[in-house]
């Protein structure tokens, strides 16, 4: 991201680029105003640097050419040659919202200009901001005045970019948690009881001459103890919230015709994959993403094809190899109307060091499969008929169970996603077990003193107050422009 200048003032597309009803322009900075006025006329002829704080005005976004004059502007002007005489063009009608600081999102002025959704009415509308004084916004900027502005700390801004690429209601519920401040409380809460002691420590530390000591090591032990506690806890969480905020990978796999296709098609409720009673439909691997008890699932049809034929089948065959290599489970799909034939067996070796789920399908029809066999190999098989949707809900179940083994919840206590977060709460339970060791062995107190400021740095890493330029840069480019 390059280094702007924050006292620029800024503008950007905030909704998604395609035909809607509705698209907004947002502008944020000292200038947003002034901007505002030389391109909005209200109809009332109002100009948008005199309205209140939280309100919305009905009006037109204009273009004025060269030595045109705006005066009162009324709906009747619509109806007439007024516009042109003075070279006044109409671009798009609107209605625009003023958000006084510090009272708004990025703590600066912030207008808001809700135009028909059109790409062409938008870019135009932005245009003529960028014209009139403001600049474009680079990805993620309006969040990261935001945060350097003090209206939230940085947990909170990552935590605006999960909410946008929330794949689940529960992974929204977690991303809309921490943006409230859940995990800055509890950060917060640490903190300070660690800087409580970090003065008893280094007040005994400046003036060792004191003859009655201000530490009391087991009173302090306790409270390490305490926190390490907590630490442990919430990264228990971290396994669980990765998984929520990232999914996991499934791979459906099986010999050609098992009904792969027509799993595929029951998990997503709907037609995804073309399926026929001829071998070898599906020649490449199908991806789509599904929510399965609140778990974002990244699920892969792969080609059924053991032996290829021709180049195009080779390469479908090494794409599904390397699904199936990156897979955190596999779903090994049998046709139960059928016994046991050499390509199941390729395949049963093939994922033999995989998390697997095997599925028996067609249950619909008369069964010749040999389970025998397979319960020797895995340690349930699920009957189902993915043509007749019967037993969806327990392959539904067994994913979910196989990925929280049989532990699903949604806890009402904070779940740590964030992978920054998670190595930066590693490094603190790091600090506090050397300086609870430390404790224990009777060392100087500087040594305990010293873990100490090494667990509240990277404390202030996650809310942001400890933070390098490279840090912001990395964290706010993968932010979309305008938000």
């Amino acid at each position: 991201m390059l280094r702007y200048d924050i006292d620029d003032t800024i503008a950007a597309i905030a909704t998604g680029v395609g035909k809607s009803g509705i698209g907004i322009v947002r502008l944020s900075g000292k200038n947003a105003l002034t901007v505002a006025d030389k391109i909005f006329v209200a109809k009332d002829g109002k100009k948008p640097s005199t309205f209140k704080t939280y309100t919305t005005h009905y009006g037109w976004v204009i273009n004025q050419f060269s030595g045109s004059k705006v005066l009162k502007f009324s709906n009747s002007d619509l109806r007439t040659n007024e516009l042109t005489n003075q070279r006044i063009e109409i671009v798009d009608e609107v209605i625009l919202t003023v958000m006084r600081a510090p009272k708004s999102f990025t703590r600066e002025d912030v207008v808001e200009i809700n135009c028909h959704g059109g790409i062409v009415a938008l870019r135009r509308v932005l245009d003529l901001v960028l014209e009139n004084g403001c600049r474009l916004a680079s990805p993620g900027e309006f969040t990261k005045r935001a945060f350097l502005n003090g209206r939230i700390d940085l947990a909170q801004a990552e935590a605006v970019l999960d909410i946008i690429r929330a794949k689940t209601d529960f992974a929204l519920k977690l991303s809309v948690e921490q943006l409230r401040g859940a995990l800055s409380h509890q950060i917060n809460k640490i903190s300070k009881v660690l800087l409580d002691i970090l003065s008893l420590l280094e007040a005994d530390i400046d003036f060792p001459e004191e003859e009655i000591s201000a530490v009391n090591s087991e009173e302090i032990s306790q409270k390490l103890g305490a926190i390490n506690n907590e630490l442990k806890n919430i990264l228990d969480t971290s396994k669980q919230g990765r998984i929520f905020r990232e999914g996991i990978n499934v791979v459906i796999c099986g010999k050609p015709n098992v009904g792969k296709s027509s799993l595929l098609n029951a998990l997503l409720k709907q037609e995804r994959s073309i399926v026929t009673p001829l071998p070898g439909t599906t020649r490449d691997t199908i991806e789509e993403i599904i929510d399965i008890k609140g778990i974002p699932v990244r699920i892969v049809d792969t080609a059924g094809i053991i032996e290829p034929r021709d180049l195009i089948e080779k390469k479908a065959v090494q794409r599904s190899k390397r699904h199936i290599d990156l897979a955190d489970l596999v779903i090994l799909l049998f046709d139960g109307s059928k016994r046991l034939a050499k390509e199941d067996e390729v395949l049963m070796r093939k994922i033999k060091r995989k998390n697997t789920l095997a599925i028996i399908n067609k249950i619909d029809l008369k069964q010749k499969i040999e389970r025998g066999r397979i319960q020797r190999r895995f340690s349930q098989a699920i009957d189902i008929s993915a043509k007749k949707l019967k037993n969806i809900d327990l392959v539904e179940s067994a994913i979910a169970d196989l990925v929280y083994n049989g532990k699903i919840s949604c806890p009402e206590s904070i779940m740590v996603s964030n992978l920054r977060h998670i190595e930066a709460l590693k490094k603190v339970e790091k600090f506090i077990a050397q300086a609870l060791n430390s404790l224990d062995n009777k060392l100087s107190l500087e040594f305990v003193a010293q873990d100490i400021k090494g667990a509240l740095t990277y404390l202030d890493s996650i809310l942001g107050k400890d933070f390098s330029q490279d840090l912001l840069d990395k964290i706010f480019s993968e932010f979309c422009i305008g938000k």
